[in-house]
């Protein structure tokens, strides 16, 4: 029988090829040694940065000469007091001051959409969130978010306008300049770990592969960038190349607008986005949530954002020891 469910399941193997699908392990074509020796996964890799920079070229206009520049060199963009003051500081009173639907998980504005489209190579409608990231909430495994990875094996953009000062021991966001580019050494290095990642750790496994510090210098990579930014700070970056959350030395909060966009790679167009369809525009985020939900209750993979009620940007978290 098990047999013949993997036959059954073949066609759908082969059709992820085509698309951002890219866990090792639940995919057994993306994850067959066989064929990654052979160049599957490379051919994939290189085949998602050439249509990544067709359709940037595409979207150049969205953004100046510098912030191409400054993303071309490092694989992100930061602009510090990105917002007027009084403007900021009136966002961030009300997004601090307000009770909003929230969720946890133990482990806009022209300049900043047109940033998030380019680097994330297509015209996309990003999920914007509040976002609170709590340091030191329990007693755990350690965070799989504080090793330096690749969220996968393609163009993919998350952005952060920081609501509060984040200190260089306090979880910032870091980020290996550079590493967004598809050098030799690069792909060289997709191919070797593809050999091996369906049976690495968990998050390698499922297709974001992690590199140790001690490998950078060997990919002609220089030490990471850590992001110890004050308040009103903006950065957007690729995150194809190889960030992480720094480590926090003390429980401390970190509050910002964080935006992720992510599309089928293999797609030439950069625009035709279900996302801005009428109805769905701006609806994104609550459809999304009440699939997860709807998705576990039918006994699929558990949700990991559990629902916590209401709660303000800075308040403590609610997950207990046990959930």
């Amino acid at each position: 029988m098990s047999k013949l469910i993997r036959w059954l399941k073949l066609p759908w193997w082969i059709v992820q090829l085509a698309t951002g699908a890219k866990s090792f392990q639940d995919n057994p074509l993306i994850g067959s040694r066989l064929l990654n020796r052979a160049g599957l996964h490379a051919a994939r890799v290189r085949l998602a940065h050439r249509l990544a920079a067709s359709r940037r070229r595409r979207l150049a206009h969205l953004v100046s000469e510098a912030d191409r520049a400054a993303f071309d060199a490092n694989g992100y963009v930061i602009k510090t007091d990105f917002l007027p003051p009084g403007q900021f500081e009136a966002l961030r009173a009300e997004l601090l001051q307000t009770a909003l639907p929230a969720r946890e998980m133990l482990q806009g504005d022209p300049a900043w959409l047109g940033l998030l489209r380019y680097v994330g190579s297509f015209k996309l409608q990003p999920l914007c969130y509040v976002q609170t990231i709590l340091s030191h909430v329990r007693q755990d495994d350690p965070d799989p978010q504080t090793r330096l990875h690749a969220d996968t094996f393609h163009a993919s953009v998350k952005a952060w306008l920081f609501l509060t000062d984040v200190a260089e021991d306090e979880g910032p966001f870091t980020y290996v300049p550079g590493s967004h580019r598809l050098t030799p050494e690069r792909l060289c290095w997709e191919k070797a770990r593809s050999l091996e990642a369906a049976g690495l750790d968990r998050m390698s496994a499922r297709g974001s592969l992690r590199v140790d510090e001690h490998e950078l210098a060997a990919l002609g990579y220089g030490p990471p960038r850590v992001f110890a930014v004050r308040k009103n700070t903006l950065v957007v970056a690729d995150t194809v190349g190889f960030h992480a959350r720094g480590p926090s030395v003390r429980p401390s909060t970190r509050v910002e607008i964080w935006g992720y966009g992510r599309r089928n790679p293999f797609l030439p167009w950069t625009g035709l986005e279900l996302g801005a369809l009428p109805g769905i525009r701006g609806r994104t985020i609550g459809l999304y949530w009440r699939v997860k939900d709807a998705m576990e209750k039918l006994g699929a993979r558990k949700n990991p954002w559990r629902k916590v009620g209401t709660l303000k940007a800075g308040d403590p978290a609610r997950l207990g020891r046990q959930d």
